[in-house]
């Protein structure tokens, strides 16, 4: 690990800082409370010393995308709060029901169904959102809008699961307007759910180039990696071998 953590945890309370200088800004604008906003670190693929710094920072929410890696790092500090943000592969979620605080990327029946039914009775319901393809894009994960009702009705039934809502990773925009666009569509959807007798109450939307957007069109988590812990390969660790997806 190529990381002095003494500097890297002055570098981590200026950045902290920094992000959460911005979220205030944004809240103030759209005439929120900072409060409401959850900071979610994306710590994936950074060593547990970055986590801790945050940690030691106040820092409670962490994301990971690689499902042995956020174990690892679960099982050494179980005190936080441990979010899997990645694409589910089914020969993975066994690991996930029994490991992680929440799933922000349910994107099929199936993963949903295998997480309900291997989530340990003992840990409660496991608190999950909708990953949502706002964009369009064949290339991006998530379900297509007009198909998440059907997919929420089916999981809100779930007694393991508890549906809180939505998340979407959108194409990559410039202007604040096009950014806008796409978290708009987000949360009009989830108005639409709730219309329909759905209680949900969590926006995971916005992240390092877009988190003012998001906050301007109701996100309640927004999902913050390389303005924490600096750029991908800054302190990386080796990642996992992916497999194909089930």
């Amino acid at each position: 690990m190529n990381l002095d953590p003494d500097q890297f945890e002055s570098e981590a309370r200026q950045r902290l800082e920094t992000v959460q200088s911005r979220i205030a800004r944004a809240c103030e604008q759209a005439g929120r409370n900072p409060a409401d906003i959850t900071l979610l670190a994306v710590s994936k693929t950074k060593p547990i010393e970055m986590v801790n710094a945050y940690a030691k920072l106040g820092l409670k929410h962490f994301g990971e995308n690689y499902v042995q890696e956020g174990v690892d790092k679960q099982m050494q500090r179980p005190d936080l709060c441990w979010h899997m943000i990645g694409p589910i592969q089914s020969n993975k979620t066994k690991l996930i029901a029994q490991h992680f605080d929440w799933v922000h990327s349910i994107d099929r029946l199936k993963i949903a169904r295998r997480l309900n039914e291997q989530r340990p009775p003992e840990k409660g319901p496991l608190p999950v959102l909708i990953e949502v393809n706002t964009s369009g894009e064949a290339s991006k994960a998530g379900v297509p809008p007009e198909q998440v009702e059907e997919l929420a009705q089916a999981i809100a039934k779930m007694d393991s699961l508890q549906l809180r809502g939505l998340m979407t990773i959108p194409a990559r925009s410039t202007t604040l307007e096009e950014q806008r666009s796409p978290f708009r569509m987000l949360r009009e959807l989830l108005e639409q759910l709730n219309q329909r007798g759905l209680q949900l109450d969590t926006l995971s939307m916005g992240m390092s180039a877009d988190l003012e957007a998001a906050i301007l069109e109701g996100a309640t988590i927004v999902r913050i990696g390389t303005d924490l812990f600096g750029p991908r390969d800054y302190g990386a660790q080796k990642q996992e071998t992916p497999h194909k997806a089930g």
